[in-house]
């Protein structure tokens, strides 16, 4: 026991917040009031009014630090900068966030406005509401704050500023140049940020990028991510009928959209899931090395079918960390005619199927849309860009519309990258445990426009609860979260490099 006692008392003196875990307490607390400020601001990215309202409270609070500020006109909607008072003789760290969010439907959420923060406390399998008065005589870390862009991505931005605020009450220097962007559309694509950064390219110049975006692992050890997937989309639309007929005069006999559709992506994978368009899933080589970095990660195939209850995954990896090194061609929507309470008989006159495709470094955007609409001419189909014209469908025996979506790139950092090892060992130092180093992440943030123009390494911290519902009703964010985000910020903003 003594031994056990010593232990932890060990531990404790090399954590920077062991001297002070009630300030720790203490800042969560008026961050909390801060996040709640914040989201109480509507932030729909489809919304330019928001996103200006948005910005006059991110130049009031950054300025309040001690920031410079400047809004950064693009040919769409601005970005916010901000910089500490720059010094020569050290490194610059650019840190990206955002500050729009996914729109909201409020008869889906459990409370009257997703803009006004709830306070819950877990209940059996569910949270129950609880008064914000119960803050004032305790803080418990397993209690939940529910609000559109809470975990995605307001949060993080509150930790940063109340970890700035807390290094300023501990006297810390920080040992870089500190710059901040802050996207205002990345849940829209970010599509004016590649010509927004060659723009103000001198401005943003830095000597590594940190990404401030997305779920911790799940097993809630400190995360460093090493990269993303890209993302592009294509639309496909067959035809049946001009216009939709009785299904027991023409079916049998005016051909059915949906079974094409149906037969036609049949064709692109095969049952274990691999998509089997020639060269899909060229230039991509998994030496050991790489095996064993993927392996590292403490995940459980069991517990992820159990979690999404499918009894077999598919085959594009032997594991999920594997599955992640590849494209994926995904079907994220599909429609013909009616279903539900609205079904008629009838034989549709189209069919759609919404596609995307996640993108590794290895292949190009462009390029894989290339080979699967090359893919849809050898089944037969006649490939238009625009609807068919009536001599179109008299001249062609099967006919596809495709409507193609832009390309966002993906990318990846070097394991060995010394600005990685920093974030990575920071990390260790400062919550006592092993770093859980991901190779590449499944989801996609606009990040390649830094990297290609910037020429600089990219990491993503990740900072929220795993099941935080981002994009979804009852987005959420555990109150230890960001008690880790100030802390993880803290000792990243404290350390130097070696």
């Amino acid at each position: 026991m003594k031994k056990l006692i010593c232990f932890f008392t060990l531990l404790i003196s090399f954590s920077p917040y062991a001297q002070d875990s009630t300030a720790v307490k203490s800042q969560v607390a008026k961050a909390i009031e801060e996040l709640r400020d914040f989201i109480s601001i509507p932030n729909d990215a489809l919304n330019a009014d928001d996103i200006d309202d948005n910005i006059l409270w991110l130049k009031r609070k950054f300025g309040e630090r001690g920031f410079n500020t400047a809004v950064l006109e693009t040919e769409n909607l601005p970005l916010f900068f901000a910089a500490l008072p720059m010094e020569d003789t050290k490194p610059t760290m650019l840190l990206y966030m955002h500050f729009d969010g996914q729109a909201v439907d409020p008869s889906k959420w459990d409370q009257p406005n997703p803009y006004e923060t709830v306070l819950k406390a877990p209940d059996g399998d569910n949270f129950k509401t609880i008064s914000f008065e119960g803050l004032k005589e305790d803080i418990n870390y397993n209690w939940r704050l529910f609000g559109r862009s809470i975990s995605d991505d307001k949060g993080p931005i509150i930790m940063f500023l109340n970890a700035i605020d807390l290094l300023k009450k501990d006297s810390k220097e920080i040992p870089f140049n500190i710059k901040v962007i802050l996207d205002g559309e990345e849940e829209k694509s970010s599509k004016p940020l590649p010509k927004a950064v060659k723009q103000y390219r001198e401005l943003l110049q830095a000597d590594f990028l940190v990404i401030a975006d997305g779920p911790q692992h799940p097993s809630e050890n400190p995360t460093v991510i090493y990269g993303c997937r890209g993302i592009t989309t294509l639309t496909l639309t067959t035809y049946g009928p001009i216009k939709p007929q009785h299904s027991g005069h023409y079916g049998n006999y005016a051909p059915n959209p949906g079974f094409q559709l149906a037969q036609l992506l049949a064709t692109m994978k095969d049952a274990n899931g691999k998509v089997i368009i020639p060269g899909y899933y060229d230039g991509i080589s998994l030496d050991n090395s790489i095996i064993e970095v993927l392996k590292s990660v403490p995940d459980s195939d069991e517990e992820i079918a159990k979690k999404l209850q499918f009894k077999s995954a598919e085959k594009v990896g032997s594991f999920y960390q594997e599955a992640l090194q590849y494209p994926s061609l995904n079907i994220r929507g599909l429609g013909s005619g009616w279903i539900g309470q609205k079904r008629r008989t009838i034989v549709p006159e189209s069919a759609t199927a919404e596609l995307d495709l996640r993108l590794v470094p290895e292949t190009d955007g462009n390029r894989l849309k290339q080979l699967v609409k090359s893919h849809i001419t050898k089944q037969g189909y006649h490939v238009l860009d625009h609807i068919p014209s009536k001599k179109e469908r008299l001249s062609y025996e099967k006919i596809v519309t495709v409507e193609e979506g832009n390309v966002m790139d993906a990318f990846r950092t070097d394991l060995e990258n010394p600005y990685g090892k920093f974030l990575s060992n920071t990390l260790k130092d400062s919550f006592g445990k092993d770093v859980v180093q991901i190779r590449i992440t499944g989801g996609t943030v606009p990040i390649a426009p830094f990297i290609n123009e910037l020429k600089i390494p990219a990491f993503i911290i990740p900072m929220v609860n795993p099941d935080n519902n981002q994009h979804s009703p009852n987005e959420n964010l555990k109150i230890g979260q960001l008690a880790y985000g100030i802390r993880a910020l803290y000792g990243i903003l404290s350390s130097k490099m070696d």
